[in-house]
């Protein structure tokens, strides 16, 4: 027993050994990406590179598998120190697309998701102001040099807050990061015969840069006069997707608001079951507990927030009461026993899924991987 003790203590010793020597390659690495964020910087270069990350975990997967390593584990592990990578870099500052710019001017500039954009354009070297609730008894003066005014206000008031602004400079991009688009975009370019811009960041406020983030940009007039806008988007890290403002609220529909408000259903009737969450975590798998938790992530923010996207077009309430209506005809066949009418359901919508089915079943076992290593004992 005493051998096997040294043996095992000695083991563990060269293991400590090497994740030390580990954690010194990685502090290393993270000096020369912080490097590599200030050079780019220089010449204007998007922080993200996707053919390159793609070239170098194709290239590392097929080290590990030579060394009889799991190419899965090394992909994992290049991923996760990428973005801290990114990180590093995004802590570099940006290149300014446009130096002649006046003032960047953003409306809501204190609120979360403005913040954002303040501490991005304010990073790459613009002169930023910020107009608050308690502002607009200055706002005509602080209009007069804008080159840039972006409405970073809750839902419920960006129209009301985009009416107010009838007497910026002819030649100031008047922006929105609405989570609609339609309406917003037709009340700008009402308001404004300079260019116009639809942009909807697809993250929260919690995100520290755009570094991977999509923002989906809906063009409104003078797409030209805003190039240097998106320019500088792509800059931060961002991928656009360019999309007329109805499909995007056409999709969002979907994305957003039939998946918030059955989430917020689900939180409903679990707590209206008074439901022992304690236990329903202690008895779930992976996937259940991914599920709770992305519930219960919900109900730790703002619920007006929810209620302004849920709430901001009548069309949504068409889209929910369709899909009421098809919870409803599936609850009927497990009412009525019907087994085959459910599996020659679930057969149909696997053939509508296609590829996308199989690809999404591999992504996800990633991600559940992941959750599982996060549980708490």
């Amino acid at each position: 027993m005493k051998d096997f003790t040294q043996q095992l203590n000695s083991l563990r010793a060269e293991i400590d050994e090497i994740d030390s020597a580990l954690v010194d390659l990685l502090v290393k690495r993270r000096k020369v990406t912080t490097k590599v964020g200030e050079l780019k910087t220089q010449v204007g270069m998007p922080i993200f590179d996707a053919t390159r990350e793609a070239a170098l975990i194709e290239k590392r997967r097929f080290q590990a598998t030579e060394h009889g390593l799991s190419a899965d584990l090394i992909e994992d592990l290049l991923r996760r120190i990428m973005r801290d990578s990114y990180v590093s870099q995004d802590e570099s500052g940006y290149r300014c697309v446009n130096p002649s710019s006046k003032d960047i001017v953003v409306i809501g500039g204190k609120g979360q998701l403005g913040q954002v954009f303040v501490d991005l354009f304010t990073r790459s070297g613009y002169s930023v102001k910020i107009i608050d609730k308690d502002d607009w008894a200055n706002a005509s003066t602080i209009f007069t040099n804008a080159s840039l005014v972006l409405v970073a206000v809750p839902i419920r008031i960006t129209c009301q807050v985009i009416e107010e602004l009838k007497s910026l400079p002819k030649s100031c991009i008047l922006a929105d990061i609405t989570s609609i688009k339609q309406e917003p975009l037709d009340a700008m370019l009402n308001v404004h015969d300079g260019p116009v811009l639809g942009l909807h960041p697809m993250f929260g406020p919690d995100v520290t840069g755009m570094v991977k983030q999509t923002v989906i940009v809906c063009q409104g007039r003078q797409t030209e006069a805003a190039a240097w806008f998106i320019e500088q988007l792509a800059v931060w890290g961002a991928s656009m997707y360019q999309v007329d403002a109805t499909a995007h609220d056409e999709a969002m529909a979907m994305v957003q608001v039939m998946r918030h408000f059955s989430t917020i259903a689900y939180g409903y009737h679990l707590m209206q079951e008074n439901a022992d969450l304690s236990q329903l975590l202690e008895m779930s798998s992976p996937i259940y507990r991914l599920e709770l938790v992305m519930v219960g992530r919900l109900f730790a923010q703002d619920p007006v927030l929810y209620a302004d996207i849920i709430f901001s077009n009548k069309q949504n309430l068409v889209m929910m009461k369709r899909f009421g209506e098809r919870f409803l005809s599936l609850l009927s066949d497990v009412e009525k026993g019907d087994k085959q009418a459910f599996v020659s359901m679930f057969e149909q919508v696997a053939n509508w899924f296609g590829d996308y089915a199989p690809a999404f079943l591999a992504e996800s076992k990633a991600m559940l991987q992941k959750a599982n290593e996060l549980k708490k004992d």
